[in-house]
């Protein structure tokens, strides 16, 4: 291809921070699918130069002649590109700046960017590509550097607390939804049969997206959990600032929790056969005779009395085990019907009552 005189020239840029980014109309991710799927820059889209299938190709091809595997790639990357032209690129304006990124800011996204910046676009190019990106989320949740102020809400199992979490941030308080991040609710029952959890990679470029996005002169609030939440680790920067964070708890009796949990797991009940897996699971090993117990109740549909069950073999004793070694300041506690949304509400505004008097 000639260079036109008239193409603006490929800007180069040399970090991934979201100043950076901000200036481009759409990242295009250049990579395959299978490598989009497993970590991106948030907001991009995947347009990739290669398939999987073309990429393992081309691969297999380049052991035995580099030459006849870079023509077999010139071919396919031309035609990939070309259709993206006629279909997700078809409607862009004149002054569309597109920022191409692949995996270390190779062949793939200078193939793309170029094209594009024949077109006329200002086009930009991620230097170093998706690495870059990945060393700057690895400096900035795995570095020595400062975490967010945080206040944890904590709790008894199905006491309530990612539905008061998600009333504090309609009310616009600065909330960290670590579950909803890591796609889990944080217990042994919490995975979702049709959502898989992201890959770690994915989680961590999620978390430092909603962390770059908050006001660092205000408190953030997030559900108090574990190390790990479901398959995922909470990385260090993270971790020790949920450490260090006081607390708000959250009281409600077992009866209200175990309604609540039955509502908040219908997924779970739907799918006996599931749940008789996961109760089979649990730390604390059920006897026989428990376990067979416990699935009388499931094939009769007395999800409450295994809820309750649950809770006094495995979830409360964990709980009371963690709360005797807390350090962590408690502010206050919030008693609470978590099935009742009225009480919801009223417990939404007193941990707003409290955050304002305590950490202004």
């Amino acid at each position: 291809m000639t260079t036109s005189p008239d193409a603006p020239a490929i800007r180069l840029l040399p970090d991934a921070d979201r100043a950076s980014l901000a200036g481009a109309d759409l990242l295009i991710d250049a990579r395959s699918p299978s490598e989009y799927a497993e970590d991106h820059i948030p907001g991009a889209i995947n347009l990739p130069v290669l398939s999987d299938s073309e990429r393992a190709e081309v691969g297999t091809l380049y052991v035995a002649s580099r030459f006849e595997a870079r023509r077999l790639g010139a071919g396919l990357v031309a035609r990939n590109i070309a259709r993206h032209l006629e279909t997700a690129l078809a409607d862009r304006p004149e002054n569309f700046r597109p920022l191409v990124y692949c995996w270390r800011g190779g062949q793939r996204s200078h193939a793309f960017a170029t094209v594009l910046s024949q077109v006329g676009w200002r086009t930009s190019l991620l230097q170093g590509g998706y690495r870059t990106y990945r060393r700057r989320v690895q400096d900035q949740l795995y570095g020595d550097g400062a975490g967010p102020r945080l206040l944890l809400i904590d709790g008894n199992t199905g006491a309530g607390k990612t539905a008061v979490l998600r009333l504090l941030q309609a009310r616009g308080l600065q909330v960290l939804d670590l579950e909803g991040l890591a796609v889990h609710r944080g217990s042994l029952l919490g995975g979702y049969a049709d959502r898989p959890q992201p890959s770690q990679k994915r989680f961590e470029s999620l978390l430092l997206e909603a962390l770059e996005g908050f006001d660092p002169a205000r408190p953030v609030i997030a559900e108090a959990e574990s190390s790990r939440i479901g398959e995922l680790m909470v990385p260090p920067l993270l971790w020790r600032a949920m450490q260090a964070a006081p607390r708000i708890e959250l009281e409600a009796t077992p009866e209200a929790r175990a309604d609540f949990l039955v509502s908040a797991y219908s997924d779970l009940v739907s799918d006996l056969d599931g749940l008789e897996r996961l109760v089979a699971r649990l730390p604390t090993h059920p006897s026989q005779k428990r376990l067979e117990h416990w699935r009388e109740m499931i094939s009769v549909g007395d999800f409450r009395g295994l809820a309750l069950a649950l809770m006094a073999l495995h979830y409360d004793p964990a709980y009371a085990r963690s709360a005797r070694r807390e350090t962590r300041a408690q502010l206050g506690s919030v008693s609470l019907e978590p099935g009742r949304q009225e009480s919801l509400e009223a417990a939404a505004s007193e941990i707003e009552r409290l955050v304002d008097g305590v950490l202004p």
